[in-house]
Order: C-alpha cells, then sequence, then structure tokens
C-alpha cells in the first residue's frame, strides 16, 4: 500500500482557520522557495525545473482550497475568506510571472541538460510561454499595468460568481398552479401558512418544473425568475470584466482576449472559433429547424394561433412530443432512479469500467451531505473523492468538478470534488447524464494524477479537450445494459431494454436545435470578447437571432447568469468542440457491450492516465489509433429520430 496520506480536511467548525493555514501557509512555501532559486548560486536545468514544480505544488494546492471553500462552504463567512485567499494566490501567481529576474534564470536553462527527456522539456517550454504571456517582456509600466488588471480581473470575477450564487429567486403559487408535477415532488413542496408554495430557481425546482407543469403561466414566470438571476447586479460587473479583459489583451499585443485565450487551446486562434461555430450551426441547422416544427405544430394543439415557440414551452412541449410519439413519459422513468441507487450505480459502472474500487471513508468534510471515497486501484489507494450532490443556501448553483489537491508522484494523493444541485429524492433521466459527465472529470483527475510535474497533473490538457472524457462517458447513462445494474424501481422492477431504446431514440430529438442554442451561447461568449457592447442584452438579443432557433424571451437578461463568461472566458465553444472528439473516441467502442474492458483499458491508460503530459489531439491519435474527425459526429447530427414523426 501507498505511504502517501489524503489531505486532512478540518471540521466545518474549524473552516474558517484552516483556510489561512492551508493558502496562506502554502503560498509563504512558495515565497521561500522562490527565495531559494534566486539565491541558487549554480542553476543546471533539473534544478530549476525541480525547484519550479515544487513552487507550482505550493501555489496549485492554495487555490485548490481557496476556490472549493469559496463555492461550498454553507458558512457566508469562510466563503468570503476564501475569496479573499484567492485574491491572493491570483496575485502571487501574477508577480511569478511578471518576474523578469525569475525569468531569466529559466530562460538560461539548457535545454540539453535534460537528456532527451520529453516531459522535462514541455514543462520548461510551457514555463516560458507562461511568461511571454503575462508580459514579462514588456516595459516597467506595462508590467505595472498588467498586474492591476489580473487583480481587477479577479475582484470582478468573484463578484459575478458570488452575485450568481446569490441570485437564487423564489416564486410562491397556489397549489393549482402547479398542474401536472409529479406527485413525489408536490410531497417534498407542502403550502405555507399562507397556503402558497415556495418554488425556487435551484435545478431540483425549476427544471422539473419547466418540463411538467401543465400551466403556462407558472411556466413563464419560473423562465422570467431563471433568467434574471444576478440581474441587474450582474450587468456592470460583467461588463468591467470584459473592458478589463480587452484591456489586457491588447497590453500583450493580441487583437482581443479571444484570440488571447485561444493561443494555448487546441484551436489556436479566436477567429477559427467564429469558423468554428458556423460550421456546427450549418450541420445542425436542417435538424433544427425540423425539429422546431414539430414543437410549434404540438404547441397549435393547445394554442391554435401560436406561430412561434419560445423558451418557455420548449422543455415542457419537448417532453409531450416524447411521451405521445414514442411513449417515453419521463414521470414513469424518474421512478427508476432513485438518487441514493444511481449514486452507487455510477460508483459500481466506473470501477468495473476502469478497474476501480470506491470505499467510502468517515472523515471530515465541510457539509455534513458531502460523502467521501477513496480510491483503489489493485488494492492501493490512488486518491480521494468527494461527492457534494444537493443544493443549499450560498453553493455554487450548476455542476462541475473541483480540484482539492492536484496529484503529484510520490508527494501527494489528487483528490477531487464533484459539485452538483440534484434532489435527495427522484432524479430526472437528464441528471442521471450530467452526474456521469461530471464523474468523468473527477475520473480523469484521479486517474491523471500520477505526474512528475504538478503543471500536467489530472484534468491539464487544452480547456478544449477536457470536455471530452466526460461527455463520452454520458453514453454509459444512456445504455440498457448498463442502467440494469442499478435502474429500478420502488417494487425493485428494472428499467426495461425497450423503454430504454425508446429513450434513446427520443432523445435525438431535439439535438439540432439544441447544438444551435449551444451555438448561440457559444457565439455569445466569442462576440463580448471581441468588441465589448454597450448594451449586454442587445448581444444577448443579436446573438440569439442569429444561432438559435427560439426568439428571445422579452424582458430577460441571461448574460447575468451565464457562469461560464468568468471561467471559460470566450471558450464556450469548448463543449462542442469536445463533443465532436467524445463522439469520434466513443466509436472505438462496442456499443453492444459497453463493458468490455480490453478497449475502456486502453482509453483509461492512453488518454486519461497521462493528463497534460502530450497534446490532446497525440492522446487521442494514440487511443484511436489514428488522428480524430468530425465524421462521428457528423453522422450522429444527421440521424433522424422523432422528427421524422408526424
Amino acid at each position: 500500500m501507498t505511504t502517501l496520506e489524503p489531505l486532512r480536511l478540518p471540521a466545518a467548525s474549524s473552516a474558517l482557520a484552516w483556510i489561512g493555514e492551508r493558502c496562506d501557509g502554502e503560498l509563504a512555501r512558495a515565497a521561500e522557495l522562490v527565495a531559494r532559486l534566486r539565491a541558487e548560486p549554480r542553476r543546471d536545468a533539473r534544478a530549476v525545473l525541480n525547484a519550479w514544480n515544487e513552487i507550482e505544488i505550493a501555489s496549485a494546492n492554495a487555490a485548490a482550497a481557496a476556490s472549493l471553500y469559496a463555492q461550498t462552504h454553507p458558512d457566508a463567512a469562510v466563503r468570503d475568506a476564501a475569496d479573499e485567499a484567492l485574491q491572493r494566490v491570483e496575485a502571487f501567481g501574477t508577480d511569478l510571472g511578471l518576474d523578469r529576474e525569475l525569468y531569466e534564470i529559466v530562460s538560461a536553462v539548457d535545454g540539453a541538460e535534460l537528456d532527451g527527456d520529453a516531459d522535462a522539456a514541455r514543462l520548461l517550454a510551457r514555463i516560458l510561454r507562461d511568461f511571454r504571456r503575462a508580459g514579462v517582456d514588456r516595459d516597467e509600466a506595462t508590467r505595472d499595468r498588467l498586474r492591476e488588471l489580473a487583480q481587477s480581473e479577479v475582484l470582478a470575477g468573484q463578484e459575478f460568481s458570488k452575485n450568481i450564487r446569490a441570485g437564487v429567486r423564489t416564486m410562491h403559487v397556489r397549489p393549482d398552479e402547479l398542474a401536472g408535477m409529479p406527485e413525489d415532488w408536490m410531497a417534498s413542496h407542502r403550502p405555507g401558512e399562507d397556503g402558497l408554495i415556495a418554488v425556487t430557481t435551484d435545478y431540483p425546482d425549476s427544471v422539473p418544473l419547466s418540463t411538467y407543469c401543465t400551466v403556462s403561466s407558472t411556466r413563464r414566470t419560473m423562465t422570467h425568475e431563471r433568467l434574471n438571476i444576478a440581474w441587474p447586479e450582474n450587468d456592470g460587473v460583467l461588463h468591467r470584466l470584459l473592458t478589463l479583459r480587452a484591456e489586457h489583451a491588447r497590453l500583450l499585443g493580441y487583437a482581443d482576449w479571444a484570440d488571447y485565450d485561444a493561443e494555448v487551446k487546441m484551436i489556436g486562434d479566436g477567429g477559427a472559433i467564429g469558423t468554428f461555430i458556423d460550421r456546427i450551426s450549418d450541420a445542425a441547422a436542417d435538424s433544427a429547424l425540423r425539429d422546431k416544427a414539430v414543437l410549434v405544430r404540438r404547441l397549435q394543439q393547445d394554442v391554435p394561433e401560436a406561430t412561434d415557440i419560445d423558451a418557455v414551452d420548449v422543455p415542457y412541449y419537448s417532453e409531450l412530443v416524447r411521451k405521445e410519439q414514442f411513449a417515453v413519459d419521463a414521470q414513469r422513468i424518474r421512478t427508476f432512479f432513485a438518487f441514493e441507487k444511481v449514486r452507487q450505480g455510477l460508483l459500481d459502472v466506473t470501477g468495473r469500467l476502469f478497474g476501480l474500487t470506491w470505499q467510502r471513508v468517515d472523515v471530515p468534510v465541510w457539509h455534513e451531505a458531502v460523502a467521501s471515497y477513496d480510491v483503489l486501484r489493485g488494492g492501493e489507494r490512488i486518491g480521494r473523492i468527494h461527492l457534494d450532490l444537493h443544493p443549499r443556501e450560498g453553493k455554487y448553483t450548476h455542476a462541475a468538478q473541483f480540484d482539492l489537491v492536484p496529484g503529484v508522484r510520490g508527494r501527494q494523493l489528487p483528490e477531487g470534488v464533484l459539485v452538483c444541485n440534484f434532489s435527495t429524492g427522484l432524479m430526472e433521466h437528464d441528471e442521471v447524464v450530467t452526474l456521469f459527465h461530471e464523474f468523468g472529470h473527477l475520473i480523469h483527475h484521479v486517474l491523471g494524477g500520477d505526474q512528475q510535474w504538478v503543471r500536467f497533473s489530472g484534468v491539464a490538457t487544452e480547456w478544449d479537450f477536457v470536455e471530452a472524457p466526460s461527455q463520452m462517458l454520458e453514453e454509459w447513462a444512456w445504455d440498457a445494459a448498463v442502467l440494469a445494474t442499478f435502474a429500478t424501481d420502488a417494487e425493485g422492477r428494472t428499467i426495461p431494454a425497450d423503454l430504454v431504446a425508446r429513450m434513446r431514440t427520443a432523445d435525438d430529438f431535439g439535438k439540432g436545435f439544441l447544438a444551435r442554442t449551444q451555438m448561440f451561447y457559444a457565439a455569445l461568449s466569442l462576440e463580448i470578447h471581441r468588441e465589448v457592447p454597450d448594451d449586454l442584452t442587445q448581444a444577448v438579443r443579436e446573438a440569439q437571432a442569429r444561432y438559435s432557433v427560439f426568439p428571445y424571451v422579452d424582458d430577460t437578461h441571461f448574460h447575468c447568469a451565464f457562469g461560464h463568461l468568468d471561467g471559460y472566458g470566450s471558450g464556450y465553444y469548448t463543449y462542442m468542440w469536445s463533443l465532436v472528439i467524445a463522439k469520434d473516441m466513443f466509436s472505438a467502442f462496442d456499443t453492444a457491450d459497453l463493458f468490455a474492458l480490453d478497449v475502456a483499458a486502453r482509453y483509461r491508460d492512453r488518454v486519461l492516465a497521462p493528463g497534460g503530459s502530450q497534446d490532446a489531439a497525440a492522446l487521442v491519435a494514440d487511443f484511436l489509433g489514428r488522428p480524430y474527425t468530425f465524421d462521428a459526429y457528423a453522422a450522429w447530427l444527421a440521424t433522424e429520430g422523432v422528427s421524422g414523426a408526424r
């Protein structure tokens, strides 16, 4: 067994002090390591890289703890302290990148001394690229301004995210205004003393309501509330963040933030993002319009005068079409997906697939709802995961994987955290898919965590590839044989294979207009980073008109709660870019047996385990035996499902 121990987390009551100790302690260690590097009289290549690795380990540890606790801890004081700690971590990183003395030390390294070590050479190249992109070669006044901009961007991004977390909205409605809602959902939403039921914009409330509620006015109210989270607060915050980024990019010699950001991704430059968006939009156009017409016709059965359909009705009528034309009733389907069974099923499926064991451990965590597991491979602990899967006040409101500890070979075990917002009762199948998706990131973090250089640990590939492994794992949530291992109803009946087949066919409905919607989001994130608009709401309307097949909902401000605009910046396209690769990688698997261990092991060892030690395209080519192509995605998009029915 390995002698490495996981990070010891504090009890929730001690978290405030621990955040300071963990973050500032690691930053102090990093500062001391920098001082030693400066003072070293003779600096051979490997000594410099080892020293830099130690500095990056310390700063990564500090950043991971601060980022997680800022988004998840139930105590607002702890979240604020974590935000402040993250500001100090980011300031340290900015100073490091602008430090000319350190740059001279690293740039003086003789690559020949690395004796053909490809990983070390890759690390050296990445460090030098980071220095250049930080602006170390600029004059002193420019470097000072870049330092100011970086800190201001951090503050604006934190304010943007905080407003979204705090912006959860609540509507109060009569029970009759919730007609059509599932019985278990209604049972968990009892009227208050005033006879009204409180419903929030959190996913466990808003998604079922938008899907099942037969009362159009209730769905419309929810849509408006959901699309106005953090309005008007984040309108000004986002404008400020975009303006800061634009100046930052120009000072570094880039035309705009999109060009700066794309330089280190697979796509290469901002112009290529626009080309990719248009390619997907064109490929999806026929399917999108065909499926939309099905929705409009179904709406007209209830509202004869209707000529178009918007976000208020799309989820509801999509569900009706699937139910009526393919006998796919989501309310029945959810009876097979009780949360506890799904969570255990996910662990069993992924354990079997990748040769892992998930061993529940009772350790201190930041909230009692968090479940923790040691990850074992061949009986040896290789990491630890934490599952924080239910909503609460002040918590991150979407779904994501957070690092807690980056893995470093022989030094520290990788630890990752899944942060989601699911019901504790029955789950929608879409939520099951989301859980598989996010767990794909967690597996990547752990399996890719056995690296010498922390820079390449875990999900450390180009950012427009990181979604591909998680998107591919979604396929297992659609397979009848896989679902049969855990999807049972209250009486113990397994979800029928023919129902899963109909679910898969019905899921083809809408993929065209969903792709166009994704391209609307991608185009918005790109365009506002290429030229900052005076009116962000108008920018939303224009991008939606060009790319989505559904009209803008009046008096809404989607951009204010579009959290990806902080973390992903101009790179929202990465979801679809990754999906193209995911579809191609999945083509290597035998759909008749998704538990076939030979291909799963090859995928684990050639794509996930290397982390960021190679370019993503090289990893995929090694797995597939050829470069990836657009073909599998195009074939999937062209497949006609329910859209052919009338």
